[in-house]
């Protein structure tokens, strides 16, 4: 069965889209706000993601970028009240895969479902392959084997969240990426030990690359980290 992660701050809305989506044989998992969402998306693999634009928390665009950092393929539909033209370029800017205005009929909420699961579809081989070998400067960084290798030949053995970590940053080269986001992709949470012990494993990481000066790992003062080289 196809997974849906619908995230509706409307209650009323919520439940029925829920009831609706799993009348029609689909697994639907209903967040209440932007914050919930991206928490279940990290826990579980979904088949398509349909985000609310107006929530608290984190709205409908940032949870999306947010979303994107990590997964470039999971198919995105907004809804939202607006019909504005600006708001619909942003929202595809952002990821978006198709954009419904409320009010909308379920029939073609259903219709739209199909159409963008059929046309994912088409790439499902291409989306399973993810990017495993990234080269950053004079290293190659093998995701699969937890370890970066230096063009001297010396090799660094990762653990398992320092590779998991360099991967993110990796996937998001010369791009900032949120600390609350790392922590829950990598931790699972934002806690704040986990956020402690993640400055350890930057540190870390930084040593890796002592022999390329111009790779780095800046600290972005309120919003996170970015890899650049």
């Amino acid at each position: 069965m196809r997974k849906i992660l619908l995230a509706e701050d409307d209650p009323n809305l919520g439940q029925l889209l829920q009831e609706y989506l799993t009348i029609k044989g689909f697994v639907a998992t209903l967040a209440k706000d932007g914050d919930d969402a991206l928490s279940k998306f990290v826990q579980t693999d979904y088949d398509l993601c349909i985000f609310d634009v107006m929530m608290p928390k984190k709205d409908g665009f940032t949870l999306a970028k947010e979303v994107r950092m990590s997964d470039k393929d999971t198919p995105i539909i907004f809804l939202t009240a607006k019909a504005m033209k600006d708001d619909t370029l942003q929202g595809f800017k952002v990821g978006a895969d198709d954009y419904m205005t409320k009010p909308f009929s379920m029939e073609e909420l259903l219709a739209r479902i199909q159409a963008v699961l059929r046309r994912s579809q088409k790439n499902v081989v291409e989306n399973e392959v993810k990017t495993m070998l990234f080269t950053i400067g004079g290293y190659q960084f093998d995701v699969e084997k937890q370890a970066l290798i230096h063009s001297s030949g010396s090799v660094q053995k990762l653990t398992s969240k320092e590779s998991e970590l360099l991967k993110l940053l990796c996937d998001n080269m010369g791009k900032p990426v949120s600390r609350s986001f790392a922590l829950k992709m990598v931790w699972g949470d934002d806690t704040y030990f986990n956020a402690r012990s993640m400055d350890v494993y930057i540190t870390k990481l930084r040593k890796f690359f002592k022999e390329e000066p111009n790779i780095s790992i800046i600290n972005l003062h309120g919003e996170g980290f970015k890899l650049t080289q």
